[in-house]
């Protein structure tokens, strides 16, 4: 056989192969729901990341995608369009203890903080039972990859990044369009965002932080209901969060040694 006959060959079954899966598109996945997924956390390493070192290539200012595995430079960032946002507090027991997952998770509205005190040179919030409160602010994202693909993510900032988080809430805030009735603002997730790290520090520590750019609006129709589709599931109480504390992946949001 000639090489032009096997390379048309081969090239036919690809269109036969590529006409199957588009016919049996999500087949196999009928009895999944929200809850038989793991939503990534898009994080920031630093030196105590159990990444930095075990896994190649990653160093401290890096962004990790904790379920893929996939490590992003820090000064390049990531393209984002921002779904929902929930703010919380959360409960977690001392280094040590609790086994690393949230004791308890109170809404924005909660007055738990009233019930907490601050010991002399230490910031955090503590319960009269030793366990202590993080104001936690959720970024529900989609990440846009070089292809223009979307994917779920959250990123969690709290500690020092709560600064960036109400900053990022307020350039969603500000956009506006113009539409029939006049000034309008569009929804949070009709814009795309660039996340990248910066250096940062104050007489605690030093550590790695967000910077936040709009890049401008989406323009994929395809990533739009993508998005509105995960608004929508956040909203209803559809996607799951796994919250990992003091000892697990999400310890990162204060002042640590590069």
């Amino acid at each position: 056989m000639a090489k032009t006959d096997i390379a048309e060959q081969k090239a036919s079954t690809a269109l036969a192969i590529m006409s199957d899966l588009e016919q049996d598109a999500g087949q196999g996945f009928e009895n999944m729901s929200q809850e038989d997924y793991a939503l990534p956390f898009l994080r920031l390493l630093t030196s105590t990341s159990p990444e930095v070192g075990d896994v190649d290539g990653a160093i401290p200012g890096m962004i990790l995608n904790s379920v893929t595995g996939e490590l992003f430079d820090g000064k390049r960032g990531v393209q984002v369009v921002p779904c929902a946002y929930i703010r919380q507090y959360i409960e977690w027991a001392p280094r040590g203890q609790g086994g690393g997952a949230p004791v308890h998770i109170y809404p924005a509205t909660s007055d738990i903080l009233s019930q907490t005190h601050r010991d002399p040179g230490d910031n955090k919030d503590y319960l009269d039972n030793g366990n202590y409160i993080e104001n936690t602010a959720n970024h529900y994202v989609m990440v846009i990859d070089e292809n223009g693909v979307p994917s779920p993510a959250l990123i969690v900032m709290k500690s020092t990044q709560l600064k960036k988080s109400r900053k990022w809430n307020s350039m969603m805030q500000s956009v506006k369009m113009t539409g029939k009735n006049g000034l309008f603002t569009p929804p949070m997730y009709s814009q795309i965002y660039r996340l990248t790290t910066t250096a940062e520090s104050n007489d605690k520590g030093k550590w790695f932080g967000w910077e936040i750019e709009r890049t401008g609006p989406v323009k994929s129709n395809d990533i739009y209901m993508a998005c509105k589709q995960f608004a929508q599931s956040v909203s209803a109480g559809d996607v799951k969060v796994k919250h990992e504390g003091a000892e697990g992946a999400e310890s990162h949001a204060g002042p640590a040694l590069f």
